[in-house]
């Protein structure tokens, strides 16, 4: 076995010598799909590099403390001086900015006291301290108010003055602005504001800087310990934003399953060429068999060969992968959080590597193994008449072993692997559906070979020809095509229920942190203002879950879509009766004037997440102290809706004494959007109103330029597709060369062969094109409906796009390779012949 190994290998190095021109394609297929992943691995693996190495600057401290809407308790900042740390107080909520012209803004107001940073620096222009009585604004609230430095301004009750734009806020990952543009004040005037009261909605933490030698996990350990019954959330510099780690999780995913997506199509685009170019080399292979060559001898020899090619088109997916890292790195350098920290990152280049290398093997070997089964004779009329051959046994178990390692990896590897496996089988079935389609197609070609004009009897007969190209041109530009018209109908959907459904029952305002004391007069005024139809409001506190079912909540397992709602402060409420519009799916609302023990309604998604149901016992705290509210019934809520919704409604009582605040919300007439925010902040400047409308546009924003990262990503599997559908043209060139000649010699026109191919590649192109849409269809309405639980719709324009756009893609190869073809003068083949 060594020596007819050592003798395929010598054999395949006499044969590479005469270049790779036949199998160009075959070498772009594999580095597209290996460059894709490559490069989504590497910019992960950059960013995360970013993130660690940064990760006390992000933070703002060795380890942060969150205690929520609670004051940062002063045994804490005891406890942190006892062992020599530097400790920042900081407090985070949004407010009202008001210009001197009575213009207002909502911003996220940030207060610093005189220790911040702990870890780099605050960039003011002008760079002045920041004082008491003094704010620095985001330059996009000084440009929309046009606010100059001097001007006076107001925030809540305060009147201060503004001196400085921030420039660079170094822990502005840690503490985001998601609802407005940064306003930073010195803590020594939050007070004047009058906007914290109990129950407002607002964010302590407390950052500490550790003194050389001290380790920040064993401090935090201790620090969970010694106030575990606080309900305190702690993270530490090496997690500095976890949710920014798991959105580039989530990201990474995709795209990496995108890239597979091209992989995937590259990978068909490998047996076409393999199979063409075995082809090419019948006559040296008929020649080897003929002299006594062992099938194994054969197999040995061209998988080397295809093994050489493989490890030179990884090579340039690994090189164009890093140079794309380089390029996306500079293209989204202002919108990451920080600088990624580019280098060659083993780990990522070698599972790209391993991808190439699994799917070069799982659609080469095939062809590979069928070429070395069928003999000599049956090699010279393949051509003509395909033998009917198969790989032995081995060949097919090797095969089978390596679609198998292809698909245990993507799992293995993805983020969340019941996803990995849905994708996997996915592309199976949008395998098998796109290969009925062409087998469906040249059958239909068959019984249609009555037909008397020549030109589409001609294109027809082509079709289900020995072998006809149909099935592959099918498959490739369907899965290619499907990625496109998924994530079109996708971002389409959630377009158009943003853009209509949901502002037509969504309110106009959300008015948050209105004092119990102002409950009835903020009623009283908003109702009679011009343009209001519709006022609502209930009461509103700031609850964290600390333990489900008497398991901390750190430690409980949840589903990753419901893990949001153990992160953080929670909205809760209390009602005697259930709130308008509540469907009760489990259990039974409490009495009205029910004085039990505290009783919550649970929403039924998140409970389901969460493993919990009727009579289990779920514990928050409230303003610092732990509360068990035991699960009365289950309910289901519109999210989509933009209403006052809480994931947990308890029963009235106890928490009716707590303080708390409350929210409203504001329908009316749009024109009158600006003079009622005027009227009703003026009458209370403590409260907040969010315009629903600028909200809902900003995401709508956000989901444009989302939607044009994806289709830059389907647009790579579609191209992925045309480099197949080109390959397949090339590989079927010589073929159309012979036909064409042939066929002008027996007195046909060049206009008759023209129509005949076009007539061949239309309907290719529509029947891809048709599948494509089908297949795009349920993979959209699966994402849409399954996992964003939103409403899906049809979009037949979309889908139209992409059965033309398809037979137009196919129309124009199959015009460039027969106008190649009819340009071939028939004298020297047919003398060659």
């Amino acid at each position: 076995m060594a020596g007819q190994l050592a003798l395929g290998i010598r054999l395949a190095r006499r044969e590479l010598r005469g270049g790779l021109r036949s199998l160009r394609i075959v070498l772009a297929c594999l580095a597209l799909g290996v460059a894709a992943i490559a490069a989504v691995g590497t910019l992960r693996a950059a960013i995360q590099a970013g993130l660690l190495a940064d990760g006390a600057r992000i933070l703002g401290g060795d380890i942060e403390i969150r205690a929520g809407a609670r004051p940062v308790p002063p045994v804490l900042r005891d406890w942190a001086a006892a062992r020599g740390a530097q400790v920042s107080a900081i407090t985070t909520m949004r407010a009202m900015l008001v210009a001197p012209s009575g213009e207002r803004m909502l911003v996220e107001l940030k207060s610093v006291d005189d220790a911040y940073p702990l870890i780099g620096r605050l960039g003011l222009d002008p760079p002045v301290p920041l004082e008491a009585g003094m704010v620095a604004l985001d330059p996009l609230v000084a440009e929309r108010l046009g606010l100059h430095p001097g001007d006076e301004v107001r925030l809540g009750e305060a009147r201060l003055r503004f001196a400085a734009t921030v420039a660079a806020e170094p822990d502005k990952v840690a503490t985001p602005a998601l609802f407005g543009p940064r306003a930073m004040i010195a803590a020594a005037s939050l007070p004047e504001t009058a906007l914290v009261q109990p129950g407002s909605l607002l964010q302590n933490d407390l950052r500490i800087r550790l003194p050389p030698g001290l380790a920040p996990h064993p401090v935090a350990e201790v620090l969970r310990r010694d106030f575990a019954a606080e309900g305190f959330r702690i993270r530490t510099a090496d997690a500095a934003e976890p949710g920014l780690a798991r959105f580039l999780d989530r990201a990474a995913s995709f795209l990496t399953l995108a890239g597979l997506t091209a992989l995937l199509v590259g990978g068909i685009g490998v047996a076409t060429g393999v199979r063409g170019w075995l082809e090419a080399r019948a006559r040296s292979i008929a020649i080897f068999r003929c002299l006594g060559a062992p099938a194994s001898l054969i197999f040995l020899t061209y998988l080397v060969q295809v093994l050489a090619l493989a490890a030179a088109g990884i090579a340039l997916g690994l090189l164009a992968g890093y140079g794309l890292t380089w390029a996306a790195a500079q293209a989204l350098s202002g919108a990451l959080p920080v600088p990624p920290r580019i280098a060659a990152y083993p780990a990522p280049l070698a599972l790209a590597a391993l991808y190439g290398l699994l799917t070069a093997l799982a659609f080469a070997l095939w062809p590979l193994g069928r070429a070395a089964r069928i003999s000599g004779a049956a090699l010279f009329r393949d051509a003509v008449k395909p033998a009917a051959g198969r790989p032995a046994w081995p060949v097919l178990a090797l095969n089978a072993l390596a679609a198998a390692a292809l698909v245990g990896l993507v799992v293995a590897t993805a983020g969340d692997r019941l996803f990995a496996a849905g994708f996997c089988a996915a592309a199976v079935a949008a395998l098998l559906l796109f290969r009925g389609g062409a087998w469906a197609l040249a059958a239909l070609a068959r019984r249609l070979s009555h037909l008397r004009r020549p030109a589409l009897r001609l294109g027809l007969a082509n079709l289900h020809r020995p072998g006809a190209p149909t099935a592959l041109l099918v498959v490739s530009l369907g899965i290619g095509l499907t990625t496109l018209a998924a994530i079109a109908q996708i971002e389409g959907n959630l377009r158009l229920q943003l853009a209509g459904e949901m502002p037509a029952h969504a309110p106009n305002f959300f008015f948050i942190d209105i004092q119990s004391d102002q409950a009835a007069r903020f009623d009283a005024l908003a109702t009679g203002l011009p343009g209001v139809e519709e006022v609502k409001r209930v009461p509103s506190l700031r609850a964290r879950v600390v333990a489900v079912k008497g398991v901390p909540a750190e430690q409980w397992q949840t589903t990753p879509e419901t893990a949001w709602a153990l992160r953080g402060d929670r909205g809760l409420t209390y009602a005697p009766t259930p709130p308008e519009g509540t469907q009760v799916v489990a259990g039974a609302w409490w009495a009205a004037d029910y004085r039990g023990k505290p009783l919550v309604s649970f929403e039924a998604g998140i409970a389901k997440g969460w493993g919990v149901g009727i009579g289990d016992v779920i514990t928050v705290n409230v303003l610092g102290r732990n509360i068990d509210l035991t699960i009365a019934n289950l309910r289901q809520v519109d999210w989509r809706g933009l209403g006052m919704n809480f994931a947990m409604v308890a029963s009235p009582g106890l928490l009716e004494a707590a303080p708390h605040t409350h929210i409203a919300t504001l329908r009316g007439d749009p024109a009158q959007d600006a003079a009622v925010l005027r009227r009703l902040t003026d009458a209370f400047p403590n409260i907040t109103g969010i315009r629903v409308r600028d909200a809902l546009e900003a995401v709508s924003t956000l989901l444009g330029r989302i939607g044009t990262a994806l289709s830059a990503v389907g647009g790579v599997t579609l191209l992925a597709g045309g480099l197949v559908l080109a390959g397949a043209v090339a590989a079927g060139q010589r073929q159309r060369v012979r036909d064409a000649v042939v066929l002008k010699t027996i007195g046909a026109t060049r206009a008759q062969i023209r129509a005949a191919w076009l007539v061949e590649y239309g309907l290719v192109g529509l029947v891809a094109g048709g599948l494509a849409a089908l297949a795009g269809s349920a993979a959209s309405w699966a994402v849409v409906v399954l996992v964003m639980q939103a409403r899906w719709v049809l979009l037949p324009g979309t889908l139209a796009a992409t059965v033309l756009g398809c037979a137009l893609l196919t129309l124009l190869c199959g015009q460039i390779g027969t106008a190649l073809a009819l340009r071939v003068r028939p004298g020297p083949l047919l003398r060659n012949e």
